[in-house]
């Protein structure tokens, strides 16, 4: 953010060459402890000018000294009304809006003067929250799916990558943890998908396990792999 110019030429460089799907720039706000408004206007107006119609815009400043990636992701104060006022001096721009979303309300509140919503860690931690959003914001039928359907299709896609590529599905479980996130047993259930000692049997046989509940006569996988 600190070279517009720059970024507006590499911008400018993939527009020339990109037909077929927009080019968009995420940033942050500001820079350190700078809070003038001006520096992510101009910023935005400069790229804006090289052909770049979608913003995603995280609602904080990136602090360049003193704070890790991590911390920068949660320390420097949200600052959501700097993404509303862009909209408003750039009408004709599309934005989003990334930052500190974990809620619907907070979602909508948002759609109501932007063009859209990002979310991260929310969206990884507790995926399921999303399973509602074609429902809720866009009007669509509710889908009908259950936790339960989405893990056995996460399992087809397991057997499928093993088949076709040899990926372990311990690879892939590992980011489907949350799927479960708030229910009660989820935290069992979370612990059988990330066993390391479960590695060497089936996709399949893991999610039976995993879906027995404590105390309930397990299966052959089941002993084995909490033997030792």
């Amino acid at each position: 953010m600190n070279e517009p110019q720059l970024v507006a030429d590499c911008v400018k460089a993939m527009v020339d060459v990109v037909t077929n799907v927009p080019v968009t720039v995420k940033h942050r706000i500001g820079i350190d402890k700078g809070e003038e408004y001006g520096f992510v206007r101009d910023f935005v107006g400069t790229v804006a000018d090289a052909g770049c119609t979608v913003f995603i815009a995280h609602a904080r400043n990136a602090w360049l000294k003193g704070l890790s990636p991590k911390e920068n992701r949660e320390i420097p104060p949200l600052r959501y009304d700097v993404v509303a006022q862009l909209k408003r001096d750039f009408p004709h721009l599309t934005f989003a809006i990334n930052g500190g979303f974990v809620a619907d309300d907070a979602v909508l509140a948002q759609l109501q003067s932007l063009d859209g919503v990002m979310v991260g860690r929310e969206a990884y931690h507790n995926p399921w929250w999303l399973a509602r959003w074609d429902e809720v914001f866009f009007g669509d039928a509710a889908n009908g799916l259950t936790r339960e359907r989405v893990e056995e299709r996460m399992v087809d896609y397991m057997e499928s990558e093993a088949a076709s590529h040899g990926t372990h599905w311990y690879s892939i479980a590992r980011h489907m943890l949350g799927l479960r996130n708030g229910l009660p047993g989820a935290r069992r259930w979370r612990q059988v998908w990330s066993d390391h000692r479960l590695k060497a049997l089936p996709a399949r046989e893991v999610m039976q396990i995993a879906r027995t509940p404590p105390g309930a006569s397990t299966s052959r996988a089941d002993a084995a792999a909490m033997a030792g």
